[in-house]
């Protein structure tokens, strides 16, 4: 039978994230997002702590962990009201991808800054035409004697303006076959030929989102990432179910969030003869409801990191889909259900509740999209034909 309880140190971890969430907690994360600032002191605490580099080797400076450790750290945090997006760029997409299938000097240049916070490394796949979809994308990387030339757009690329670096997807030519595969480069942030514009999103969040412009971007050999061109596929998956599953844990912590704070609300509101609001079914149910469905995310969540830890990648990626997709149902649910509860109150900032509607809904469109992972378990799971 599967034990569901955390280890000691898990335990640990998450009770000392929490804390350090509550310190900071939703009011500082809404000031630091309205006022165009990031959550600089949060990050670098956080780092310091350990929490950042939970599931970073202990030889980079990391805490040895996985991804169950760095999904706990996701989840705490958002459950205090400190949902960061860029928990799941940096420490679970780009310090994956370096570990697995970068070389030892890229390891050694980028892992320990991105365990103790003083580095952060974004993630650009998405393109304006292709989306996701790596077959279509028109980023292209080409020789140039020792050096790559990277031209291309990409959008909704989070952070750029608070990282070092950014972990590009691009296709280059396979020089046995001719054909365009998938590579990956670390790009800096400040090289010549890339620009950046931000997006204007309706989001209440301290990350930007931004449009990247990649002009014969000149990089030399040891930008790409790994020993050779055929560490480019298996790099950018290895980035994937890291991605969902954290991307999911942030989810689960969100829709905790506003649940607590919907019945605190629910609890102490007495209207209507000097009865508790939370007296009445049709307000206790809906959040009950929405109660159950976190919690029935929050254990897919652990199976799909404990499937990841476990190295049964495959198991982990279908799991991970799944948590994903039940992690941002449950979420917006949540969400939208705190602010029912509590009337024209859920849309006071004061409440905190209504700051975290865009991401919410943002989260059941990106990274994937929940058409996309049902797409993925019609075919894989219940074998339907491929309908895209």
């Amino acid at each position: 039978m599967t034990n569901f309880d955390l280890s000691p140190e898990q335990d640990q971890l998450r009770e000392a994230v929490r804390a350090l969430g509550r310190r900071y907690g939703h009011r500082y994360f809404v000031e630091k997002a309205k006022a165009g600032e990031h959550t600089t002191e949060l990050w670098h605490e956080a780092g310091r702590l350990g929490y950042l580099g939970v599931n970073i080797p202990t030889e980079y400076g990391g805490g040895g962990g996985g991804i169950t450790e760095l999904a706990i750290v996701c989840e705490e945090l958002a459950a205090a009201g400190c949902p960061l997006l860029l928990l799941v760029v940096s420490p679970a997409i780009a310090a994956t991808v370096i570990h697995r299938h970068g070389t030892e000097e890229q390891r050694k240049r980028h892992l320990p800054g991105l365990a103790d916070g003083s580095q952060k490394i974004v993630f650009a796949i998405t393109e304006p035409d292709a989306g996701s979809n790596f077959h279509r994308l028109a980023t292209v990387a080409r020789r140039d004697g020792d050096d790559w030339l990277l031209s291309g757009r990409k959008c909704y690329i989070s952070g750029v303006d608070e990282a070092q670096h950014v972990l590009v997807v691009a296709r280059t030519e396979d020089a046995a076959t001719g054909k365009l595969k998938p590579a990956l480069f670390l790009v800096p942030t400040d090289a010549p030929g890339m620009t950046r514009s931000k997006l204007d999103m309706e989001i209440v969040s301290p990350e930007n989102q931004f449009l990247l412009y990649l002009d014969d971007v000149r990089l030399p050999a040891d930008a790409l990432v790994g020993e050779s061109l055929d560490a480019g596929l298996p790099a950018l998956f290895a980035g994937l179910n890291p991605e969902r599953i954290t991307v999911a844990a942030m989810g689960a912590g969100t829709g905790r969030y506003a649940i607590e704070r919907a019945t605190e609300y629910t609890a102490t509101r007495a209207v209507w003869g000097g009865r508790t609001i939370g007296t009445h079914q049709g307000v206790s149910h809906p959040l009950a409801h929405a109660a159950v469905q976190v919690e029935l995310a929050r254990l897919m969540i652990q199976k799909a990191a404990a499937l990841y830890d476990a190295g049964r990648d495959l198991e982990a990626g279908v799991a991970g889909n799944m948590a994903k997709y039940a992690s941002s149902e449950a979420a917006a649910l949540a969400v939208d259900t705190a602010v029912q509860a509590l009337g024209g109150a859920g849309m006071t900032t004061e409440y905190g509740v209504a700051t975290l509607l865009g991401a919410v809904r943002a989260s059941r469109i990106a990274p994937v999209s929940r058409e996309m992972i049902l797409n993925f378990v019609a075919q894989h799971i219940l074998g339907q034909d491929k309908s895209y």
